[in-house]
């Protein structure tokens, strides 16, 4: 080999991370999640894990209903969502009254989607088939926080992340969390478009420089330049586990509306998995 030919296969072959990388199982088992945490992975898929006729009575209550977006000023483009989140109720590093008073709402709005079962609940208990230490819904000051939320980004989510440690001044639950994942089932998908990207970069003060000014929570995409990726294209049923500290998008949707049951997931120093919305 000529020493062109070494270069342009180091070119059209950049280094791999091998433990950057999405798992695929029919369940989250103990390993697949402590893998996740420990970094082994970067995403869990688990295809069918809410059945499709499931999937389509949570999905024919939810299109019955309007959805609200998220504070616009924050997040553009505008993503609808059914449900509260803590994210549009942040004061000062920690959570406005306002939080509390909107949950109620929330449960009066699902508990009046009339359905069987509890979908959040159902995404709980499967979370904690194979988990020892199980899963329960977080507090704070002793109070329950949101379970979760219907959410449909159908232009997309800019490059951000998620770490509850640094958007908070101080402990967002009642119980300190060593890590965190994002979980999302998927009730609707586009024919095309709607895929998940994630990014093998973590937070560093140097990636300020190219947030956006319209949106506090996203950045440019540029600020990921270079660095290893993953595309997950959604499909109806399957639920992914993410570390949502590795920068993240959702690319916009064609042909069709995305929904997704979201939540946050954090390993308490207990073991025990909080989820909250």
């Amino acid at each position: 080999m000529t020493s062109a030919q070494s270069t342009q296969g180091a070119l059209a072959d950049p280094p791999h991370d091998p433990f950057f990388r999405a798992a695929t199982a029919p369940a989250f088992t103990h390993d697949l999640l402590a893998g996740l945490a420990a970094g082994r992975y970067a995403a869990v898929r688990v295809p069918g894990f809410l059945p499709r006729q499931w999937c389509e009575e949570v999905l024919g209550a939810l299109k019955e209903k309007a959805f609200d977006s998220y504070g616009t000023t924050r997040i553009h483009p505008p993503v609808m969502r059914f449900g509260v989140g803590v994210s549009d109720h942040m004061a000062d590093g920690g959570v406005a009254d306002s939080y509390w008073k909107a949950l109620e709402g929330h449960h009066e709005a699902w508990k009046g989607l009339g359905l069987p079962f509890d979908p959040f609940r159902t995404c709980r208990e499967g979370l904690a088939a194979h988990w020892p230490h199980g899963v329960a819904v977080g507090r704070r000051g002793g109070r329950e926080m949101g379970d979760g939320v219907a959410r449909e980004p159908n232009q997309g989510f800019q490059v951000h992340f998620d770490d509850a440690l640094r958007e908070y001044a101080e402990d967002l639950l009642d119980t300190p969390l060593i890590g965190q994942f994002a979980f999302n089932l998927y009730l609707s998908v586009p024919p095309s478009g709607g895929e998940t990207v994630l990014w093998r970069h973590r937070w560093q003060p140097g990636d300020e420089a190219y947030r956006l000014p319209n949106a506090s929570y996203g950045y440019d995409e540029a600020v990921v330049r270079g660095a290893e990726s993953i595309e997950l294209a959604p499909e109806v049923g399957e639920a992914l586990l993410i570390d949502p500290r590795n920068f993240h998008a959702v690319r916009p949707s064609h042909g069709d509306r995305r929904i997704a049951l979201g939540f946050a997931v954090g390993i308490s120093t207990s073991g025990q998995l909080l989820t909250w919305a």
